[in-house]
């Protein structure tokens, strides 16, 4: 069962054009397979990706930038993985930092070549620790060796168990006195700050914006629209709330959007983990309300598409999730879209192209 559901196995698609520079801005590198004992029969969504990518380190990565689209650049999102062992509990987390940027080296043997792998890093840090959390901040910018860029604490929230599993974090965080001392320590090291939480979390987040003008704020897989657990058929009828927290947020300069994540379990949609896997047609038709409406409100220059790899590979392939990408803004400008797939991503996370 496993070796048939492995990401690798997935159907490949030819590129849609396969000239279009395209900065990834949003992927992870782990090693989960230890954990495979623990998910026959799945519970949550998760757990399915695991199946189908229970390993994915640099020579997986880099053999799917090999599948025909022109990825110029990627940038490399916190996973809890490749942690310290040992040493301070707030300082583990830098090793995942100390491990990509060795990682990136290891992208040549024959594939790959071309790609500025893992340009920049988003590493994680316990906010909460509030000033105390500058060592760590300082310790993840040394181990970046200059490619270091932000930070990601998440705060994807429901009282449903059923509705993130394991990954539940605390309730209001992004609200709390003890968060925000972190926070504040960012934008003075010039460092920035993605954002995870679920669609009816938004309000947490607008407000911690607006609090924070001068820090840039990336909102991770367009702010997670749910569909599952005791959101299950309710996905459309929270769509016009989604779009009035997006349009929200949007009004807040400091904040980009990330165009993406739908392909996970938390959005249930139809396409998720179907066998044979959909294709890209299918994935736009399903994905094009939350992507227009996310460039809608915030328009192509605070606007990203990102792969969310492997997270996403309950979707499909690498290539076909970038196809459907490329179908939903298929009558955009060349201006429009090279914003979208690149420009965007390199200036928010200073890529030098």
């Amino acid at each position: 069962m496993i070796s048939r559901l492995l990401h690798s196995g997935l159907p490949k698609e030819e590129a849609i054009e396969p000239d279009l520079p395209i900065v990834d801005p949003h992927h992870h590198l782990w090693d989960r397979s230890p954990i495979l004992h623990l998910v026959d029969p799945p519970q949550f969504g998760w757990q399915e990706v695991m199946l189908r990518a229970p390993r994915y380190m640099i020579d997986d990565f880099c053999a799917d930038l090999c599948g025909g689209h022109r990825v110029v650049a990627t940038v490399h999102v916190e996973a809890s993985h490749a942690y310290r062992p040992d040493g301070p509990e707030a300082l583990r987390p830098v090793g995942e930092t100390e491990f990509v940027a060795a990682a990136d080296s290891t992208c040549a043997r024959g594939y790959g070549k071309g790609v500025n792998v893992c340009a920049a890093i988003v590493g994680h840090a316990d906010l909460t620790l509030g000033s105390g959390v500058v060592p760590v901040l300082q310790a993840h910018v040394k181990a970046g060796n200059g490619r270091f860029r932000g930070v990601r604490h998440s705060a994807a929230y429901d009282p449903d168990p059923a509705v993130l599993g394991p990954a539940n974090e605390r309730e209001g965080l992004y609200r709390t006195q003890a968060f925000r001392a972190g926070f504040a320590q960012l934008a003075p090291m010039g460092l920035s700050f993605d954002a995870w939480l679920l669609e009816p979390q938004l309000a947490d987040l607008i407000d911690l914006a607006a609090a924070f003008p001068e820090t840039s704020i990336i909102l991770d897989h367009l702010g997670t629209p749910v569909g599952n657990g005791s959101y299950a058929g309710r996905l459309q009828e929270r769509f016009p709330i989604w779009k009035s927290h997006i349009a929200r947020l949007a009004e807040l300069p400091n904040v980009s959007l990330k165009l993406g994540g739908l392909g996970m379990d938390y959005t249930a949609l139809p396409s998720f983990m179907v066998d044979p896997p959909a294709s890209s047609a299918q994935l736009a038709a399903e994905w094009r309300p939350w992507i227009e409406g996310g460039i809608e409100a915030f328009g192509p220059d605070r606007c990203m598409f990102e792969s969310n790899y492997p997270s996403e590979c309950g979707a499909g392939g690498y290539g076909t999730i970038w196809n459907a990408f490329k179908r939903i803004v298929t009558g955009a400008s060349a201006q429009e879209k090279a914003a979208l797939f690149s420009q965007t991503a390199a200036r928010v996370y200073r890529i030098d192209l």
